[in-house]
């Protein structure tokens, strides 16, 4: 693999988008719908779904891997109380469900899986014989 700029600032665009996500998944996870976490949810299903387009249409897991920090870290920033005391991940009561400790668990995990999952290379066929 060598160097180029190219795939440096498709790194670093792929870090800022994967922060907006990671600031956006976090502030949402702990929208419920009476017992349903649809925010953690929807959440989720987003991160996933932008990790696996980037692993897709890059075919780099340096590319994916720079989204999921940006997810993480924005995640990691955004959970901790602000200069004004104010919390975004707020603790929940004991024995409730706690959709904050779950997203900072399973972005993490989600991240593993798609990074490390194999590559697909596409078998081509070989070039017909011509007839005649």
């Amino acid at each position: 693999m060598t160097f180029s700029w190219s795939r440096l600032g498709a790194w670093v665009v792929a870090f800022v988008v994967g922060a907006f996500y990671g600031v956006a998944g976090t502030v949402a996870q702990a929208y419920m719908i009476g017992w349903f976490p649809l925010g953690l949810v929807l959440g989720l299903i987003g991160v996933i779904a932008l990790l696996v387009a980037v692993r897709l249409l890059t075919g780099d897991r340096w590319a994916t891997l720079a989204t999921a920090l940006g997810v993480m870290i924005a995640t990691l920033v955004f959970s901790g109380a602000g200069p004004g005391g104010s919390v975004v991940v707020p603790q929940a009561p004991e024995g409730q469900f706690n959709p904050g400790v779950v997203w900072t668990i399973l972005v993490p995990l989600a991240a593993v899986v798609v990074i490390a999952w194999p590559e697909v290379r596409s078998r081509t066929a070989p070039p017909a014989e011509p007839v005649g």
